[in-house]
């Protein structure tokens, strides 16, 4: 199952020192991790613990050469401001933003230290960078996908639930909601299937839309990507099998906890690239000069139970190209 790969990961990323000593005559060199995630959850440990591992495979070792100070902002935005602030003060050579809203949080504590970004949507719209080919400033990295991705969650709702005639967006407020708005909207006026938008802020608040929205019939969702769907993960999917609603997840791991079906990109293959471009910055190079790239693998993930729980058959043809089904 996928959780293993996970909780294979802890004990490395547990493992990381709060303080380490150089090997007499080899400097060490700081690095600062923001993860946007609370430090017990399994997936963010091991994409943390990915991260060092390709670390240490390009001849980085924790208390030889290099010292990594992370911090945990469990979802928290206020949180997540006070430990980017921090993070700089400790003046690493290199910073690591994990999930999107750590990128505007490090860029609004500094403009000169390199950041490097795992997870981005959307840096050049969002003034991150001045191009996908020269990002121009002091951050770099690599993007989950475009926004023309989108459609295809919609495709894939379609695919698992032909019968649905309205799906719901769930989104958080913001460019990147909205852009990703757009495209799901594009689609589906090509289709003749309405959209009804789902803002979400707070726990009441998404339990008051989403109970409303699953009050009809022949109903879908969509999961855009966002902070807010990730932080209310088990809300969400507990909501949907309350109102029978067929879900698509933006990650494979809302497929673990229960939620139908995700596409998305290898969030754990993401880090590795993204700790190559630490090693890169780390020898010399400028983040200005590292080009930002698009993820490079997309997984499908597919919880059956679920499926069986809301009365819906699957084509075996969707089956077949699934990366992980779950019984």
């Amino acid at each position: 199952m996928w959780r293993r790969g996970f909780i294979a990961g802890l004990g490395v990323a547990a493992a990381w020192p709060v303080l380490a000593r150089a090997q007499q005559g080899e400097p060490i060199r700081r690095i600062g991790v923001l993860m946007h995630a609370p430090s017990e959850e399994p997936e963010a440990q091991a994409r943390a613990a990915a991260f060092l591992q390709e670390l240490q495979e390009t001849g980085w070792a924790v208390g030889r050469n290099v010292r990594i100070d992370t911090r945990w902002s469990a979802g928290d935005v206020a949180r997540l401001r006070r430990d980017a602030t921090e993070l700089v003060a400790l003046r690493p050579d290199v910073l690591l933003a994990g999930v999107g809203a750590t990128i505007p949080a490090l860029r609004e504590a500094t403009h000169t230290i390199p950041i490097v970004f795992a997870q981005g949507l959307d840096p050049v719209g969002a003034g991150f960078a001045e191009s996908l080919a020269r990002p121009g400033g002091n951050a770099t990295g690599f993007t989950q996908f475009e926004y023309s991705f989108s459609g295809k969650w919609f495709e894939l709702l379609r695919e698992v639930a032909p019968q649905v005639a309205l799906v719901g967006v769930l989104r958080e407020p913001g460019p990147a909601g909205v852009g990703q708005w757009a495209i799901i909207q594009a689609v589906a006026q090509s289709q003749g299937v309405e959209l009804s938008p789902i803002e979400l802020r707070d726990t009441r608040q998404i339990e008051r839309a989403v109970s409303a929205f699953g009050s009809g019939s022949n109903r879908g969702l969509i999961a855009v990507v966002s902070a807010a769907a990730s932080n209310h993960r088990e809300l969400i999917i507990t909501l949907a099998a309350r109102h029978r609603l067929p879900v698509v997840y933006p990650y494979r791991s809302f497929v673990g906890y229960g939620g139908l079906i995700s596409y998305g990109p290898d969030l754990i293959g993401q880090y590795r690239r993204a700790a190559s471009y630490v090693d890169r910055i780390l020898k010399g190079e400028k983040p200005a000069d590292l080009p930002i790239q698009s993820a490079t693998k997309y997984e499908l993930a597919i919880n059956l139970k679920t499926a069986k729980a809301l009365g819906l058959t699957l084509p075996p043809t969707l089956l077949a190209r699934a990366d992980e089904v779950i019984e």
